[in-house]
């Protein structure tokens, strides 16, 4: 038995009944698996009566799995008899419990958003096209390039743009401070690694030389001891070492690539670069139609709903710092923030993310959208695995059949981007 008290700003609170006999009957079924446990003066182990065990240890000593089963049924019951949607577990509350009328109690629940959808279907996004330069062509070889490019020792001077290997101390007030030293370290001048002015003093410096390069903390710099306070660095190089990156001729394509020749190679890196510009383009046109038929919507989501997605965010957040080896605690003190600042931040983002959540579940919903075969496919091709590892056809024929229940969610989304698109109308350019 079930009634719906109320339902407002989002809740619905019920009150619902367990029969006395379903009680008495949980009770009795715990008290024949688990009365043996209990040592009570004056009866034998496990002989000992449920009520006097009760009033030795306690009204609830034998509730358990079955009598949590006997309120989640009956709260399962009240949220199909009532048609409800909850999006949270429920706050129970007990009002009564007694072998003679049953278990009373109300249930409050939060129920899942209403999702008032706006415009989905002829929204207008225009065309994006990016281009891909010569310029652009030749900055990713000389990436690659410098990705196999070896270091060489240069007996000259220090240069803006090597690598120089040196230690060094810093001193405040002819102090040295902590955190300001190091010995053989690597340092690519003009990176900007230090701070301003340190790198700068570098320059003309040679291998065995020792210099004492004075520089200015700047004034917002975390250290509190150090910020805007002018210190002595105290510098001597071991070596000097310059990027020797390979020229770009028919032997470094025949030993980095699959082709023979630099205009195969540049031709094959232009078809790169075209095909991402198009996936960009074309992923920036579905971000920004899904977006307008987010915006176009309207839904009011429950603080409780978004309290749980930001907790569910920063717990995300502290394992990541965990895996670096970091705690939360360390990344507040460092960042000068506190909890209620993070959760700030976090909120917004979550907040959006929640809309558009429940829109987009609510157009699946309203156009009954099931995903097809095309759409599982391509789920599995945009998967970390496929991608990493270049699945071809036979391989993503093969990982649909064995496992296409793994990519239900993917594929739905699917469905729900090529329907939102082949429904858009492409925007006129001005």
């Amino acid at each position: 038995m079930s009634e719906l008290i109320k339902v407002e700003n989002g809740k619905a609170t019920l009150a619902l009944n367990i029969p006395k006999e379903d009680y008495v009957s949980a009770l009795e079924s715990a008290y024949r698996r688990l009365g043996h446990k209990y040592r009570v003066p004056g009866f034998r182990a496990g002989k000992a009566p449920r009520k006097v065990i009760e009033q030795n240890y306690g009204m609830d000593a034998f509730w358990d799995n079955e009598l949590d089963a006997c309120v989640q049924k009956a709260y399962s019951d009240a949220i199909s008899e009532h048609g409800l949607a909850p999006e949270l577990q429920p706050n129970i509350e007990f009002t009564e419990v007694s072998e003679e009328t049953g278990v009373s109690l109300t249930a409050e629940v939060v129920l899942r958003p209403i999702v008032t959808l706006g415009q989905y279907k002829g929204i207008e996004a225009p065309a994006i096209e990016y281009n891909v330069s010569d310029e652009e062509v030749d900055a990713e070889i000389l990436k690659r390039r410098q990705a196999v490019s070896t270091m060489e020792s240069v007996d000259r001077p220090v240069e803006d743009g090597d690598e120089v290997a040196f230690d060094f101390a810093g001193y405040l007030d002819g102090e040295q401070f902590e955190g300001g030293s190091a010995e053989n370290f690597s340092l690519r001048i003009g990176s900007h690694t230090f701070i301003p002015g340190f790198e700068e003093q570098m320059v003309g410096m040679t291998v065995g030389e020792e210099r004492d390069l004075n520089v200015t903390f700047p004034e917002d710099y975390q250290a509190e001891n150090l910020a805007g306070k002018p210190v002595v660095f105290k510098v001597k190089v071991h070596s000097i070492s310059v990027e020797k990156i390979p020229e770009l001729d028919d032997e470094f394509v025949k030993d980095t690539s699959e082709f023979d020749t630099v205009d195969e190679y540049r031709a094959a890196v232009r078809k790169e670069l075209e095909d991402a510009a198009e996936e960009r383009a074309k992923n920036e046109r579905i971000n920004a139609i899904v977006q307008k038929a987010v915006d176009n919507a309207e839904v009011e989501i429950h603080e409780d709903i978004i309290d749980e997605e930001v907790h569910a965010q920063i717990h995300r957040f502290e394992n990541q710092l965990r895996q670096l080896g970091t705690t939360l605690e360390g990344y507040l003190e460092y960042a000068q923030l506190s909890m209620d600042d993070l959760h700030r931040d976090y909120e917004e983002a979550a907040k959006r993310n929640l809309k558009a959540q429940y829109v987009l579940f609510a157009i699946i919903d309203e156009e009954k959208l099931e995903p097809s075969d095309e759409d599982f496919i391509a789920a599995i091709k945009r998967s970390d695995a496929a991608r990493r590892e270049h699945w071809d056809d036979e391989k993503i024929a093969a990982e649909l059949e064995k496992n296409r229940f793994r990519y239900a969610s993917q594929a739905l989304n699917e469905a729900l981007i090529r329907f939102l698109v082949e429904n858009s109308v492409e925007a006129k350019a001005d």
